[in-house]
């Protein structure tokens, strides 16, 4: 039996390939288990400065894997259950990463590729990418991957594309923010290489602990509470050892030690 995933490394870069061509990087227990290992063990992993997710063959991720699909049908309620949570861990470790994640869309991405490509910072694609959040074609929901897709898109778009389940392309997926950036097949490597390039000169904690700043602003009910911690983040960061060499460097006018 052959893995599903394959893990690179290049410098501080960890490439996650989802590597079920045949079956167009489809889910099932499988692929979540590991990919859900692979995300766990690379965010403790000191080494890695940000992590790259891509699918090989055709396809970026189809989604559900038939034969999973066709299990889980015959399954009862609660082994369902337990299944949709090991997806909803998988998401949820993705999102709150804590390294920069950047989602290499080279081909299709349908239900939960569209959750996973929803929970990366950076999100590239080629034109001839396509998408869908079908689920309601079968009677059913995106609603594992919701909460993600909802804050790439917004709930608007969400309540169309949840109920329509209609496929729409790169740029559509551009405009509704799904994608930040679409660009030719031959440029994606070099599109995804600058975004690299970027986050290398960001000092590591700054860029790893971005979204978790952007996630806790933007849930904040209480205004009040809200500027106090934000002056107490930016206070503790500006006297650590991070944030004395950076503003160091800048003051000195020199590279910091975390520049590429």
């Amino acid at each position: 039996m052959t893995e599903p995933l394959r893990i690179e490394r290049q410098d501080r870069i960890a490439r996650v390939r989802m590597d079920r061509p045949a079956l167009h990087n489809a889910f099932d227990d499988g692929l979540i288990a590991a990919l859900t290992e692979a995300f766990e063990g690379l965010g403790r992993d000191p080494g890695v400065r940000a992590v790259v997710l891509e699918g090989a063959g055709a396809s970026f991720s189809a989604g559900a894997d038939l034969n999973w699909m066709r299990g889980m049908a015959a399954a009862s309620e609660e082994a369902n259950r337990e299944d949709s949570l090991r997806l909803a861990k998988l998401m949820r470790t993705l999102d709150e990463l804590p390294k920069p994640t950047i989602a290499r869309v080279h081909g299709a991405a349908f239900g939960g590729g569209v959750g996973l490509v929803a929970c990366c910072d950076i999100a590239i694609g080629v034109p001839a990418a396509k998408f869908g959040l079908t689920e309601s074609r079968l009677g059913l929901l995106p609603a594992v991957i919701s909460p993600y897709v909802i804050a790439a898109i917004g709930a608007r778009h969400a309540r169309r594309y949840f109920a329509t389940a209609e496929i729409f392309d790169a740029a559509e997926a551009q405009r509704i923010g799904l994608l930040h950036d679409v660009v030719a097949a031959d440029e994606l490597d070099a599109a995804v290489d600058r975004q690299i390039a970027l986050l290398l000169k960001a000092a590591p904690f700054a860029s790893a602990d971005a979204k978790r700043l952007v996630r806790e602003v933007a849930a904040a009910p209480d205004r009040d509470r809200l500027d106090h911690d934000n002056a107490a983040l930016i206070a503790a960061l500006r006297v650590s050892p991070e944030g004395q060499e950076g503003l160091g460097a800048f003051l000195d006018k020199r590279s910091a030690s975390w520049a590429e």
